[in-house]
């Protein structure tokens, strides 16, 4: 009997905390200045840019991206583009996004970048930046590798999980200097006017999540407006 209610005990007491550090998440974050781009509902102020449909394996057309438990989901075999934040553009911001990867899978997430029409010069790898995700875990870091600022900078060390695990990531703009951890491990600090390739990028530009083919989802994606909060 003792055993029971100990037990009764422990149950309830982490289902009372479990509620209590749900609630209390969203407000830290608040209170910390982050506010949600993904409201985890619907693509409210996102827009699809590229493929926005695909063909299932019984010939369906369905949407590239869609939300469901939560999650902000990218589907298989949805081909090439992207989903642009189109509510606001941003210039300095602290940007957090959790995710998880499907088996091979090849996305990223664009910053400081402008709309997709299709031109490789407005892929955000091009006009602006990439920031890889890529499941090449326990890979040598290389300029495509997970954590790169795409074809430009490689990441100074593979923090990446395999796939089907969550991962983190950080991105921190001001100005030229650029700063990316994975999960909680610093792999980007960059000043870009230090380099030839890059010293023009734009300053300021739209956050988009890419699709490449590969199932991803994403969840927790909030940003802080250090811009805004200067004023």
């Amino acid at each position: 009997m003792r055993h029971r209610i100990l037990a009764c005990f422990l149950l309830c007491w982490f289902a009372l905390f479990s509620v209590v550090f749900m609630a209390a998440g969203p407000a830290r974050a608040a209170e910390e200045g982050y506010v949600d781009l993904f409201n985890g509902k619907n693509l409210d102020h996102w827009v699809a840019e590229g493929q926005t449909k695909y063909r299932d394996k019984g010939g369906m057309e369905l949407p590239a991206w869609t939300v469901a438990d939560g999650m902000l989901t990218c589907a298989d075999g949805a081909g090439f583009g992207f989903l642009r934040y189109d509510g606001q553009k941003y210039s300095d911001f602290i940007l957090h996004a959790e995710y998880r990867m499907s088996k091979n899978c090849n996305s990223g997430i664009g910053i400081r970048t402008p709309p997709f029409t299709g031109d490789i010069n407005t892929r955000p790898s091009h006009a602006a930046y990439e920031i890889q995700i890529l499941d090449d875990a326990g890979k040598k870091p290389g300029l495509t590798s997970h954590g790169s600022l795409y074809n430009y900078v490689a990441p100074t060390s593979n923090e990446g999980k395999p796939a089907n695990q969550w991962n983190e990531m950080e991105i921190e703009c001001r100005g030229p200097r650029i700063k990316v951890k994975l999960n909680g491990r610093t792999v980007q600090d960059i000043d870009q006017t230090t380099m030839a390739e890059i010293k023009d990028k734009p300053l300021s530009g739209s956050i988009s999540l890419q699709n490449h083919g590969h199932k991803i989802e994403f969840r927790s994606v909030r940003i802080k407006d250090l811009a805004a909060a200067k004023k």
